[in-house]
């Protein structure tokens, strides 16, 4: 959570129609397939409307996913302007170790301004090539992946250009991108606790992914950016530095008529996306940082959604005719108040103790239908237990278990051995569904678990990108390493 409040305003005193607002909240709370968990929303400076999807709240760490990269290069930004890094000069001069080993002329020709802008070369996704290539220093297996094209000529959204640009400012600062952006960045934005996956070869922060931090962060980064980088009063990162990071490097476009409607295809700065409207920091599965500059506003969600670009055209539907020119009169602004304070998902629907035959569940055991558990992360068991506190369903990895408290109504929340909330129940007699949601993270498992053969089913509603383990869905403890593997997914 911050260190100070921002500014606070009502929106009819900066402008924005509460009506608007609720109409974006009826959108996104009607729309199947999209699960908001935090919202805030900035005019002229000042905070006007903020509300947390409970059991999600204010202080909780959330994992940004590739909103990750726009921290990143806000690092390279302070690295530059301190004479660290030069974006003209080749990535490989920063690796002199590798000098020998890397032979290709589009490799060897690769700038620094190339990998901040997606601009390697290449047509396609590295991460498993150069993962592949040099599991212990993924650097060199990316230097070693040849580009297709001329570095500069063409966009590929590729994770390994953003850890190489990670690389680079941790090596030149002797620092990791947490530490080198706490005095500069962190600090002064008055952004408390974030937690930054490293992978443990190398004890380097991944850059590309991984960084937790409040929502609070994501709002407070937009509004530095729409400043023009100054905060308080002081210039903190140059003006210059926030137009190079945030207008095109290099056009991304299919070509089709679809692409103007498309969010995805108005070009990239440096870890920014150009969208149809200003720009933004953009994570998987709707972790998102909106710069309206036209507007004079910023927009930060978390979310758990597929449909990214639906969740978009409904910020342009909804929101964007509520930025006004002037003061409104402020009829609506407390019902939007009220109702941003009691914002909550919705608990699974069940009985919470078994209908009938209850005996039979106080002890129970349950393996994966099918007798595999391959499309359900490294789950192998679940085991259903009955005591005076209630009924605690544990999701157990052949030696590990995560033991999960299921309360009466509603959800329950637990902090060890990940932080979770807990809603379920019996479905009928035969049926037990428990939702877990992993509260650092966007991702919600749902487990069904059948009396009559004594099996499990287990289904992602958003897909861990990461990898790992059921204990890895929370935000690393600060200075603790945690891996990000090698054949972790890639759409981050």
């Amino acid at each position: 959570m911050s260190t100070r409040p921002l500014p606070a305003g009502t929106p009819a005193e900066q402008g924005v129609d509460a009506s608007g607002v609720h109409a974006f909240l009826d959108a996104i709370e009607a729309a199947p397939d999209i699960e908001p968990h935090s919202l805030m929303i900035m005019r002229h400076g000042h905070l006007v409307a903020s509300g947390w999807w409970a059991p999600f709240t204010p202080e909780r760490l959330h994992l940004l996913y590739s909103l990750s990269k726009s921290f990143t290069s806000t690092a390279a930004g302070f690295a530059a302007e301190e004479g660290l890094l030069r974006l003209d000069d080749t990535v490989i001069s920063y690796f002199p170790e590798f000098e020998a080993d890397i032979t290709d002329p589009r490799s060897r020709a690769m700038l620094v301004r190339h990998v901040a802008s997606m601009a390697s070369g290449h047509l396609a996704e590295t991460h498993e090539r150069a993962f592949r290539r040099d599991r212990e220093e993924p650097v060199r297996g990316f230097l070693l992946t040849p580009p297709d094209r001329d570095p500069g000529s063409v966009f590929a959204y590729n994770q390994p250009a953003t850890y190489t640009l990670a690389a680079i400012v941790q090596r030149v600062s002797g620092q990791s991108l947490t530490e080198y952006l706490r005095p500069r960045l962190l600090d002064p934005l008055g952004i408390g606790e974030v937690s930054w996956i490293r992978r443990r070869r190398e004890s380097r922060e991944i850059g590309f992914s991984g960084l937790h931090a409040a929502t609070d962060a994501i709002a407070r980064l937009g509004q530095f950016y729409l400043q023009n980088g100054v905060w308080e009063g002081r210039q903190l990162l140059s003006a210059e530095w926030i137009a190079e990071a945030t207008r095109v490097h290099v056009a991304n476009d299919d070509g089709t008529a679809e692409a103007a409607l498309s969010d995805w295809q108005q070009g990239y700065g440096f870890q920014f996306w150009k969208s149809r409207h200003g720009y933004r920091g953009d994570g998987a599965y709707g972790q998102l940082c909106l710069v309206l500059p036209e507007h004079d506003a910023v927009i930060a969600m978390t979310a758990a959604t597929d449909q990214m670009q639906e969740l978009l055209d409904l910020v342009w539907r909804h929101l964007l005719p509520a930025f006004g020119e002037a003061s409104l009169p402020g009829d609506q602004d407390a019902a939007l108040r009220e109702r941003l304070a009691r914002l909550a998902l919705p608990p699974v629907v069940a009985a919470a103790t078994p209908p009938e035959r209850a005996e039979a569940w106080t002890a129970a055991e349950f393996t994966p239908a099918g007798g595999t558990c391959e499309d359900q992360r490294s789950l192998t068991e679940v085991a259903v237990t009955a005591g005076e506190a209630g009924w605690t369903v544990s999701l157990i990895e052949k030696d590990t278990r995560c033991e999960l408290r299921m309360g009466a109504t509603g959800w329950t929340t637990g902090a060890a051995p990940v932080p979770t909330a807990v809603s379920g129940g019996w479905t009928d007699a035969d049926s037990l569904h428990v939702d877990v949601l992993f509260l650092e993270t966007p991702h919600r498992l749902t487990v069904i678990c059948s009396l009559a053969d004594r099996t499990f089913t287990a289904r992602w509603h958003t897909t861990p990108l990461h990898g790992g383990p059921l204990s890895s869905l929370r935000a690393p403890a600060q200075g603790k390493e945690q891996e990000s593997p090698e054949g972790a997914r890639t759409t981050v």
